[in-house]
């Protein structure tokens, strides 16, 4: 299906109007990708809008030596998280900004060594570490709980500094980064064909999400149209990556409350959806299945079969809910108010249970879906249990229609041309709204990729919800509500 696409050059002076202009239309800043062209700086801003799709890039270009932007962040609290990730990659300082401390570069990284700039060279041995700047909460019986970066099990390293006067949380400061990978500077120099693999890396359980992000990026850039079952079959593989994840979930969060005869139950409907991945396309997590100008299925998978676990799942649902200790530990939970939520600019189920209409499915589609909408507006643990369960049911129906109205081949490759271009993908994967964006050489090489992943938008949402008349042991019941990846935010 069409977007309406506008692109524009705009200079430093006409930049913050500019963004103004088309925050106050009802778009929201998704992307900020900066570009290092040599003598200059090139900055893309990327504003979407759905129903109808609408996508609207703004370029400034600078100059490499001492590059500077006009800050947004007085306009977008996520505008001045982008300009500080620009100003450790980039060295480009955003004039104006709040507070422009580091946010990707911990304190061991050398100050001027930006690893995104073409001359960067190699990493430079690291500097002795400073603390970090957290904010101390001072007053009689107010104590920290250092959380982390280390956890127990297999959980990506994250640290949680907690401000707590008895056992009331007074304030949550998260600090992340600690496994950034380089994942964006690895797509350079990548023929267009061959990046997938790496883009279903970038948070092992979205692989489906993030490979079709990616290809349909690719896609944009080269001008590939695939025909409409082949879109369908894609959408296919990403709802099944949204069933297994909320199942996994819906199950964890029950068993944070110690209920773990509903965690089994859920842990075992899970695993007969990865089986059913499996057969699919051969591989448990659906890779290899997505890839730019093709998808290839083994076997549609048996509609009856997803419709047994939509049974099982909302009767597990039901037992969990029904246990009224489990209902009063979920309602009023850690709330993400809707007004927060959007300053936020939250997406996925974390912004639907606070009562965001939020899904790009719908607002950016690539085919027609009858996609049922699964929203709440409690915005508390609750809320976000009941979207996951509501989805589930939703996902499974979507799928069935997909299946029993697919008719040809499984199969669709169309040659990559050696061609050049920018272009766009995005996809609601389970987490929320997925968006890549690409510049392709002539040649047919990568030149540069940019990936958000949903938890880039949604971490700064887990401390706020937990300022408000939370205890210490809500974490983690809040933190799994949430479930947000590190490695998607990592990058």
């Amino acid at each position: 299906m069409t977007a309406t696409v506008t692109r524009a050059a705009v200079t430093d002076t006409e930049l913050p109007d500019a963004a103004a202009g088309l925050l106050a239309d009802g778009f929201r800043l998704a992307l900020v990708a900066a570009h290092d062209d040599g003598d200059s700086l090139r900055v893309v801003y990327l504003f979407l809008a759905g129903r109808p799709d609408r996508r609207t890039e703004l370029t400034l270009t600078v100059s490499a030596q001492h590059p500077s932007v006009p800050s947004l962040a007085g306009l977008s609290f996520q505008a001045g998280r982008f300009e500080r990730e620009m100003l450790d990659l980039y060295g480009i300082t955003p004039v104006g900004h709040p507070q422009p401390r580091r946010l990707v570069r911990h304190a061991h990284w050398p100050e001027n060594w930006h690893p995104m700039r073409n001359d960067a060279g190699p990493p430079p041995d690291f500097v002795a570490a400073g603390r970090f700047p957290f904010l101390n909460v001072e007053g009689a019986g107010v104590y920290e709980i250092p959380v982390g970066p280390v956890h127990a099990g297999l959980i990506e390293p994250g640290h949680f500094r907690f401000s707590v006067v008895g056992e009331s949380i007074l304030r949550l400061k998260a600090r992340l980064w600690f496994v950034h990978r380089g994942i964006e500077r690895l797509f350079a120099g990548r023929a267009a064909g061959a990046a997938v693999e790496l883009a279903e890396r970038i948070s092992g359980d979205t692989s489906a999400g993030h490979a079709l992000a990616h290809s349909l990026a690719v896609e944009d850039a080269l001008g590939l149209q695939l025909p409409d079952p082949a879109h369908r079959l894609r959408a296919l593989l990403v709802e099944l990556e949204r069933l297994y994840n909320h199942a996994a979930d819906l199950g964890a969060l029950a068993n944070d409350v110690s209920f773990g005869l509903a965690n089994v139950h859920a842990q075992r409907a899970r695993e007969q959806l990865l089986r059913i991945n499996a057969q699919v396309t051969g591989h448990r997590l659906l890779r290899q299945a997505i890839r730019p100008g093709g998808v290839v299925l083994q076997t549609l998978p048996d509609p009856e079969q997803l419709q047994e676990l939509a049974d099982d799942i909302a009767e597990i649902a039901e037992l969990t809910l029904g246990n009224s200790v489990i209902y009063d530990r979920f309602a009023g939970t850690s709330v993400l108010h809707r007004g927060d939520a959007k300053a936020l600019a939250t997406l996925g189920y974390v912004a639907r249970a606070s009562g965001l209409v939020t899904d790009a499915r719908l607002d950016h589609p690539l085919t027609d879906l009858p996609v049922t909408e699964a929203t709440a507006s409690t915005g508390d643990v609750l809320a976000r249990y009941t979207v996951r369960r509501d989805e589930f049911a939703a996902s499974v129906a979507l799928c069935r229609n997909l299946i029993e109205n697919h008719r040809g081949p499984l199969e669709f490759t169309a040659e990559i041309p050696a061609a050049g271009g920018s272009g766009i993908g995005i996809v609601e994967g389970w987490r929320g709204t997925i968006v890549h964006r690409v510049e392709i050489g002539a040649d047919g090489v990568i030149t540069r990729a940019k990936i958000v992943d949903p938890s880039w938008f949604n971490w700064p949402a887990l401390p706020v919800c937990l300022s408000d008349d939370t205890i210490v042991p809500d974490f983690p019941l809040t933190n799994k509500s949430f479930n947000l990846s590190y490695a998607g935010n990592d990058l």
